[in-house]
């Protein structure tokens, strides 16, 4: 695992994509503060870039240097939360601004997972996470089933866990709106 976390960060440090296992799926990723590497995210996956993606990040601590205003109810959905949890906040801020939604929100998810949490801290900076897949096909549950085509088309590929058979599933995701108003976007 060392020698994926060296080079994923190099990788990341140079603008570049890689492909890496995340708390739920295999992901995309890129310096979420990059608006150039995220363009080339939504190359590789051909996504409207209309389509805001989610970022990863290691500590919650660390939120309100990227969101502007969070919430009290954040707090308690991200500590409570025993599962993988997207929070969409509103007024993002100091990331790369095609990452955002049109409406300047983002997806926040803190993930637990070893790897990702290694190399957020090695990294410190969020990073982007979408399924590595074209978009509008199958998310890939395991590495196996991720198409050659996105594997060409990234700069790295982390090589820990590629024959972990482990069931994962896409995290939940509750958007959280004005005076704390919370919507659930999927369970």
């Amino acid at each position: 695992m060392h020698d994926d976390l060296k080079k994923a960060v190099e990788i990341l440090k140079s603008g570049g994509v890689i492909l890496y296992p995340t708390d739920t799926i295999w992901g995309i990723g890129c310096d979420a503060t990059n608006p150039e590497a995220v363009k080339r995210i939504y190359e590789i996956k051909k996504r409207d870039d209309s389509k805001s993606m989610l970022v990863l990040m290691e500590n919650p601590a660390l939120l309100e240097r990227y969101v502007d205003d969070v919430p009290d109810v954040a707090w308690d959905l991200v500590e409570i939360s025993t599962t993988p949890l997207t929070v969409i906040y509103q007024n993002a801020k100091n990331l790369a601004p095609n990452l955002l939604a049109e409406d300047g929100s983002v997806g926040i998810r803190f993930t637990k997972e070893e790897f990702t949490r290694n190399l957020l801290q090695r990294f410190r900076r969020p990073i982007v996470s979408t399924s590595a897949n074209v978009s509008g096909e199958k998310s890939p549950a395991f590495f196996d089933e991720i198409e050659e085509e996105i594997k060409a088309k990234v700069d790295y590929v982390v090589s820990y866990r590629q024959n972990d058979s482990t069931p994962a599933q896409a995290s939940g995701i509750i958007k959280l709106g004005p005076g704390g108003r919370i919507e659930i976007i999927r369970k």
